[in-house]
């Protein structure tokens, strides 16, 4: 199993497998938090022509189970919904307007907060957008749809580590382009792959982001 030793460590791995998709003056659209230096530090390794922005999404769940992820939205798009979880808890996506109009909300703060500025920069280029894993994919997804939204020549989506399974999911549902360092076919959770997967503060995201 990969193991990185923290986020910038993922960063830079990921950083050489962007190098050999010929990426053109990239934008790399780190998803907040823990995408962010991620992004920044893959950045670092493909040169002075990748930027780096910031992007959010947000999961959506069930109040009286906030731990269990039942969809994400953008501040752009429709919500992505994770059928398996709907059907688990006998939910429909009209039961769940409120939680989607917050979370939406609550990424609007955030892109705000952090400067967000990729719906001017991402028109007619290419947008790498950037996590620091994958598991499901719903959250992603969320994100994908809205960067497509905007317009750009070529759209990737690129983590350290994917599951197997979340690869073959966005290849039906979304069909774009991924890079991964590691798919492992056994996969339990994106923390397993670092030695430090600590949780970041909006603070972090900014000297990431200033950093790059």
């Amino acid at each position: 199993m990969v193991v990185f030793r923290n986020r910038v460590d993922a960063g830079r791995a990921l950083g050489v497998a962007l190098a050999r998709e010929g990426l053109v003056r990239p934008l790399l659209v780190g998803l907040a938090r823990g995408g962010v230096p991620v992004a920044a530090a893959a950045a670092a390794v493909l040169g002075d022509d990748a930027e780096v922005d910031v992007g959010v999404a947000r999961k959506v769940t069930q109040p009286s189970r906030p731990e269990a992820g039942l969809g994400a939205v953008a501040v752009d798009g429709e919500p992505v919904w994770f059928a398996t979880a709907l059907a688990g808890q006998g939910l429909e996506p009209a039961q769940l307007e409120d939680q989607v109009a917050e979370q939406r909300a609550e990424a609007r703060r955030r892109e705000a907060a952090y400067g967000a500025t990729w719906r001017e920069r991402a028109p007619g280029r290419v947008v790498v957008l950037v996590d620091d894993g994958v598991a499901t994919g719903v959250t992603a997804l969320a994100a994908l749809r809205a960067l497509a939204a905007a317009g750009p020549s070529r759209l990737v989506l690129a983590a350290p580590v994917i599951a197997a399974g979340t690869v073959e999911r966005l290849a039906q549902e979304w069909g774009g382009e991924v890079v991964a360092v590691c798919v492992p076919e056994e996969f339990r959770a994106v923390g397993d792959h670092y030695e430090d997967f600590g949780q970041l503060s909006d603070d972090d995201v900014l000297a990431a982001l200033g950093g790059s």
